[in-house]
């Protein structure tokens, strides 16, 4: 069974997805993928928001949560890279397709990125184009661009 709660934050509505104890999902506003749940609160959801809202005050540098996005073993691999990008760093596409030993996949790292179902706690707003620029978050560039500049402002506090 799948549970799922909404939880406001200084970025909007976000709702989070449980099942069988492990986080699956983490989406803004109340429009989800996830069919079947139940809308429910669960130890681990409420957890997953205390964690969250701590992460946006800027005090908690990395998420010590159970996950299991599910995903095709690339993604999986992908996802796993991004989670290790550290807080206020970012990494472009390559760099991760490097990263995962697949140099020539920067286009597929980035079909990847976007089919990331747990937003924030799978940090792929750390993820930005060649250059340096912005490019695509399920969010909005402006919570991406957001993100990155609270993590910024807090990666020696």
């Amino acid at each position: 069974m799948k549970n799922i709660t909404f939880y406001p934050t200084s970025l909007g509505l976000i709702g989070i997805v449980e099942k069988n104890g492990a986080i699956i999902e983490l989406f803004f506003g109340k429009k989800h993928k996830s069919t079947g749940c139940v809308e429910q609160e669960t130890p681990v959801l409420r957890e997953a928001a205390r964690q969250l809202e701590e992460y946006l005050d800027g005090k908690l540098k990395s998420f010590n949560l159970p996950l299991a996005p599910e995903g095709t073993d690339f993604q999986q691999t992908v996802w796993a890279a991004l989670r290790d990008i550290p807080y206020g760093e970012t990494r472009t596409y390559k760099q991760v397709a490097e990263v995962i030993g697949k140099p020539e996949a920067s286009r597929t790292v980035g079909a990847a990125n976007n089919k990331n179902p747990i937003l924030i706690i799978t940090p792929c707003h750390r993820v930005i184009g060649t250059y340096g620029k912005l490019v695509g978050y399920a969010a909005g560039l402006a919570v991406k661009e957001k993100l990155l500049e609270m993590e910024k402002n807090h990666v020696n506090g």
